[in-house]
């Protein structure tokens, strides 16, 4: 598929139900899509991830493996700045959230340009991913 017939984000809180719906597709090209070319992501845990190329690897890897189907999860509405907003999902089991900062582009979508899918909650401990 090509990336001009993929739906983009027209919401920050959008890119997440599109990652889903992709990830259960297990399309990582998809997925990609999502970012911004210079992106950085912190995953897998304890790594950082830098540009659209490399998330792609580490999405491929990581979508051949996931259990399927992987539910939506809802975000909380998005914080913004101008071009940039905030977004989080809190994950179903309560153990963490994932938080996102996005960048609204020149035709009026969104893409993630830093993305923690992993967090550690301060009550737990447990590490937590939509991954």
């Amino acid at each position: 598929m090509t990336t001009s017939l993929r739906q983009k984000a027209q919401t920050p809180e959008e890119i997440t139900d599109l990652f889903v719906q992709r990830l259960n597709e297990r399309d990582a090209d998809g997925m990609a899509e999502l970012y911004a070319p210079d992106a950085v992501m912190a995953y897998p845990p304890g790594q950082t991830t830098v540009g659209r190329d490399a998330i792609r690897a580490v999405l491929a890897r990581f979508a051949a493996q996931a259990p399927l189907p992987v539910p939506q999860e809802e975000s909380l509405p998005a914080l913004r700045y101008g071009d940039v907003a905030l977004t989080s999902t809190p994950s179903k089991d309560g153990s963490g959230i994932r938080v996102q900062v996005t960048q609204r582009q020149p035709d009026g979508s969104w893409l993630r340009v830093i993305d923690r899918p992993e967090s550690r909650s301060s009550a737990t401990g447990t590490r937590t991913s939509d991954r």
